[in-house]
């Protein structure tokens, strides 16, 4: 078993101030993989100093200086892909060639496209060309708290840790305690790039310890967090005391209409195989499909049959198939919301409660589609987090639309017609932030991020960047 009890502080490996260790568990066979600390108030401080200090010539470093560490620790990232993985898999079951594919690619996806998009920013620039001698400057924020999730670690680790640093701040970075094994090795990677003291550095912690206090701490300028919305709340009413910046990327229960006119087959097993993509646990994912009346028992058949052609399997084996939930507390919350889907009366077409056939230790569960899901109900209206999808169909595009647009989140949306103008046209009414027609891609650099309880700003390309940074008004006047 693994003991990473050290945290990455100034530059280097240290104890933390008070031992508290904390048991890692395979969620894959439910063993214990690692121990690492849990840290402190004290341990936290000692970061944000170190931080503080090296804000004062990272902020005022050349850009050219902040790009050239960044290319050199993708070049790492890349050439240690394979252990990135492998520290995925163990931390939070995510399937080893999925894991290198998906998971691991992220990163690389994201730092590439900063690198691009660091270009575009126009860091001092004339207000307009009739008043040259007023300049808008573009500056480094300072001190970024960083949290992070268990569910696409690198993921969300590039998304701040790098247009962070492009844009001149220092950064703590605090990964979810139950997956830290991944944060932990792009932290050595930082080390090996040549990260300056106190530019990077990485506490470990839990919500209600070090998360509550990076919040409140008045050393830190800015909270970037992604979790969950009751946790983005605690964050912000935390950050609020010191009127702190906060940038949050929330939950989501993401629409997905399928209209009679779209390609029915390809759009319903892309729906359903993004829905189960990760185990359910993405953000974004798809997890209500609403398909016209006419088409709809169709429909049915055959995310019933893709469902059932989803594998669930060890994920250290190599194949495209799903791996366990992260934790005992995550499959015991996805096995109550299936139950209630069943007593709430919505039609169980396949999977429900209980471990897969051939599971009996691990935290599998069973791929699950319901029908006739209806907006009381408690799995139309909660992010459940795991492989399971709810059906309901529509008679009219607007009750499509309203339907759609019946949650409190809006993080992402999916439509499928081959009606271009319908696209548009529906596309514009729904409220998320991200809408993909006929299971269209985003580019690199694309703004990620959602409308109400999905949180506030957008991650990726020039917009993440933005984030991280301040706008000032340097009126100069006629100087001679």
């Amino acid at each position: 078993m693994l003991t990473k009890t050290d945290f990455y502080i100034d530059g280097e490996w240290v104890a933390p101030v008070v031992a508290r260790p904390f048991e890692l568990i395979n969620p894959a066979n439910e063993m214990p993989a690692a121990t690492i600390s849990l840290g402190s108030q004290e341990d936290l401080d000692k970061a944000v100093a170190a931080a503080r200090a090296a804000f004062a010539s990272w902020g005022r470093s050349d850009l050219g200086h902040r790009v050239g560490l960044i290319k050199r620790l993708l070049e790492i990232y890349k050439a240690r892909a394979g252990e990135m993985a492998e520290a995925i898999t163990t931390e939070m079951g995510a399937p080893i060639s999925f894991a290198l594919s998906d998971q691991v690619g992220a990163g690389i996806w994201h730092m590439e496209g900063f690198l691009d998009a660091v270009q575009e920013i126009e860091f001092d620039r004339p207000l307009r060309p009739d008043v040259p001698n007023e300049r808008i400057l573009r500056e480094p924020v300072g001190v970024c708290g960083l949290i992070t999730p268990w569910n696409w670690p690198m993921n969300q680790v590039t998304l701040k840790v790098v247009p962070a640093l492009l844009a001149g701040c220092t950064v703590i970075l605090k990964p979810s305690e139950i997956a830290p094994l991944s944060s932990m090795l792009f932290a050595e990677m930082m080390h090996e790039a040549g990260a300056p003291k106190g530019v990077f550095n990485l506490v470990n912690g839990d919500g209600a310890g070090v998360g509550s206090a990076m919040s409140a701490h008045p050393g830190i300028d800015l909270m970037s967090f992604t979790g969950s919305t009751r946790a983005g709340i605690a964050v912000s009413k935390a950050a609020a005391d010191t009127v702190k910046r906060v940038a949050l990327e929330l939950g989501g229960k993401s629409p997905n209409i399928i209209f009679a006119d779209a390609e029915l087959e390809r759009a319903v097993k892309k729906g359903v195989r993004h829905c189960m993509e990760n185990t359910g646990q993405s953000c974004n994912a798809p997890t209500r499909m609403l398909v016209e009346e006419s088409v709809y028992e169709d429909a049915i058949g055959i995310a019933k049959a893709t469902a059932e052609g989803t594998r669930v399997g060890d994920p250290a084996e190599e194949g495209r198939h799903i791996g366990p939930l992260v934790s005992q507390a995550q499959f015991d919350k996805v096995q109550e919301l299936i139950e209630a889907g069943i007593a709430g009366g919505a039609r169980l077409v396949t999977g429900g409660a209980g471990r897969p056939q051939g599971f009996n230790r691990g935290y599998y569960a069973r791929p699950t589609v319901f029908a006739d899901v209806t907006p009381e109900m408690q799995i139309w209206r909660e992010e459940i987090f795991g492989p399971v999808l709810a059906m309901t169909p529509f008679k009219k595009e607007d009750e499509a639309i309203r339907l759609a647009n019946d949650t409190p989140y809006g993080l992402a949306a999916y439509l499928s017609t081959s009606d271009a103008e319908r696209a548009r046209r529906v596309g514009g009414q729904l409220r998320a932030g991200m809408v993909r027609v006929n299971n269209t891609g985003l580019a690199k650099g694309s703004p990620f991020g959602g409308y109400k309880q999905s949180g506030i700003g957008r991650e990726g390309g020039v917009f993440g960047i933005e984030e991280f940074l301040e706008t000032k008004t340097l009126a100069l006047g006629e100087l001679g």
